[in-house]
């Protein structure tokens, strides 16, 4: 902490106030019975992962909260108090200056971990943005979500040149990430902790760390917005709380297999994806250690692994892949948890972790669910099957969160036009074979679209959120993506799942990656074709007609499945959560421009 920081925060006693206890925050509850003198609330309190951090600094004070390694190289190193009291002084930045609707434009800093809590301990609501996308999109989901102040990383804030223009009044509150407290957000930091001296000294407890109504916004995450204008989900203080307790456990953030004291969680994960799956708030809540990164470096990742004990990342399946193919991949000595999702994963990815003691935990979810929202449970009994299968089921979607309803699967039909919708809220089969799509309901469901209310209605058509998601359900309860429903390639009448024919691919022994979608055909109306990468060295000895024929003759597919056409690709075009963006596959079977990958 920097020395004009550590100052302020001497000018009072932020954590322990003149009683003999800390004075807790609080928010005001209730009533719904005024026939009685007392408050019939007196059991509950309203929801907010926002109080987690404030929770933390109480408990262990000087417990690492972040290492971060700077964009002017120091590693950055700052305990609960300090992060606690940084928060704060944001939150108070935000009251003192009136700022609600907060933008977010940065990659994965210590500030951006900080302005998550002390924008919701301020009342607001934070929009993060990928960074990633075309500066048009940025403008039009800072519009669309009506912010009124920015936080954006030094590296980024060219990216705001056309929203600007049309917002020439909304301040930009500029990030250096470095080790020397000397940008605007820094700035912003020290102000609000003067502004709260000024004020009383409330400290926390003048804010609102519990929240006011659970039920209210404390975050706009975007959707992607591939096929069209991305749309803005809500995600409530209740949400967001009951989300991070169910990441908390079913990814054992409490159970530390990598022989470290607490937690130590990497962020190769984008904070702006989903709130980061709300692991911002489940990794405070246990009081684990954040490792940010600003970028995938996969060296820079084995050496974390290597060297700091990492126990807890998650990532998408390309993510995973790619490190593990990476030269510095070698088996660690003490296990690393892997919540894997974004996209269905492959029983020979999970071997590959496995082999690397890299313990994958399958998970599934969607920006509108906060993420993750069923689980891939290992069963004990699985131990007596050939292991092939085992990694099999491993890879299953599985069953609801332990804080949400279970996931259904349920019959759908397809209308004159080829799109899928419900025909009512009817369950399938759970014999593995019918197939339906996903719905989910409960406490892990988002409130809706924001400003949006024709696209909220479809959403929650029937009672349930509707995944788009096609699956099987199986008799043991767990369900099993077979694919979207626009992912799906009909050949001669013939349903092709593109993920089934995706992890046949990736057995080749030179595939690295691969991508499957439908290609027009004179004879069967449609044909597959794979895109694929292949691994490091067999570049230009291994051809897509040798791959063809391997499919044909060594793998245990069915011949209608065989890709009519393989390209082989140095990379595959992917969001910047790892999904494959197989619109963009689409358009380059078509014989679109690839200059948009």
């Amino acid at each position: 902490m920097s020395t004009a920081l550590k100052r302020l925060s001497s000018l009072a006693n932020h954590f322990v106030p003149s009683s003999s206890s800390p004075t807790v925050p609080s928010a005001p509850s209730k009533r719904t019975d005024l026939s009685h003198d007392f408050d019939h609330n007196h059991h509950i309190h309203q929801l907010s992962p926002t109080f987690w951090l404030w929770r933390a600094a109480q408990i262990e004070p000087d417990a690492l909260a972040v290492y971060h390694k700077t964009v002017n190289g120091p590693i950055l190193k700052r305990t609960y108090a300090e992060t606690s009291e940084r928060a704060k002084g944001f939150a108070y930045f935000l009251r003192k200056k009136g700022y609600k609707r907060v933008g977010i434009l940065c990659t994965n800093t210590p500030a951006f971990l900080e302005a998550i809590f002390g924008i919701g301990a301020a009342g607001g609501v934070h929009v993060a943005i990928n960074h990633r996308l075309k500066a048009d999109d940025l403008a039009y989901i800072f519009d669309h979500a009506d912010v009124d102040s920015i936080i954006a990383d030094e590296e980024f804030v060219h990216l705001l040149d056309l929203y600007r223009k049309s917002h020439p009044n909304i301040p930009i509150i500029i990030d250096k990430d470095t080790d020397q407290d000397d940008g605007e957000y820094d700035q912003a930091v020290l102000e609000g902790l003067r502004y709260d001296e000024e004020t009383g000294g409330q400290g926390w407890a003048g804010l609102e760390a519990q929240c006011v109504e659970e039920d209210s916004l404390i975050a706009i995450p975007y959707t992607s917005g591939t096929t069209s204008r991305p749309k803005g989900v809500e995600y409530t203080h209740r949400g967001g709380y009951m989300a991070a307790v169910a990441n908390i456990i079913e990814s054992g953030l409490n159970t530390h297999l990598s022989g470290a004291d607490r937690c130590h969680y990497l962020w190769t994960l984008p904070m702006f994806h989903a709130v980061g799956w709300t692991f911002p708030w489940a990794v405070t809540a246990v009081r684990g250690t954040h490792y940010t990164l600003r970028k995938i470096d996969y060296p820079e990742i084995w050496r974390l692994l290597k060297t700091e004990k990492i126990s807890h990342y998650n990532a998408a399946p390309t993510v995973n892949t790619l490190l593990c193919a990476d030269p510095n991949a070698e088996k660690l000595p003490e296990p690393v948890r892997v919540t894997v999702a974004a996209s269905p994963p492959t029983a020979h990815l999970f071997e590959q972790m496995t082999n690397l003691n890299l313990q994958p935990v399958h998970v599934y979810g969607l920006t509108e669910t906060y993420g993750p929202i069923t689980k891939g449970y290992t069963m004990p009994a699985w131990s007596d099957l050939p292991l092939k299968e085992q990694y099999a089921r491993k890879a299953r979607q599985g069953h609801g969160h332990i804080t949400s309803l279970p996931a259904r699967v349920i019959k759908t039909k397809q209308d004159d036009s080829g799109a899928w919708s419900s025909d009512g809220v009817v369950d399938v089969e759970r014999d593995g074979k019918e197939i339906g799509e996903i719905v989910v309901a409960g406490n892990i469901c988002a409130r809706g679209y924001y400003k949006d209310a024709k696209a909220t209605r479809k959403l929650f058509e029937g009672g349930v959120l509707h995944t788009g998601d096609l699956a099987v359900w199986h008799p043991d309860g767990a369900i099993q993506i077979l694919d979207r429903a626009k992912d799906i390639i009909i050949s001669g009448g013939e349903n092709i799942s593109s993920l089934a024919l995706e992890s046949m691919l990736v057995t080749h022994p030179d595939v690295l990656e691969a991508a499957c979608v439908g290609i027009a055909d004179e004879k069967w109306g449609e044909a597959p074709k794979a895109f694929v990468t292949v691994k490091s060295g067999k570049e230009g000895s291994v051809t897509g007609e040798q791959i063809i024929e391997w499919a044909k003759n060594k793998s245990d597919i069915s011949r209608f499945m065989v890709p009519k056409e393989i390209e082989i690709l140095q990379e595959l075009p992917k969001t910047s959560t790892g999904k494959l963006r197989k619109n963009i596959l689409r358009d380059w079977a078509k014989g679109g421009k690839r200059d948009d990958a």
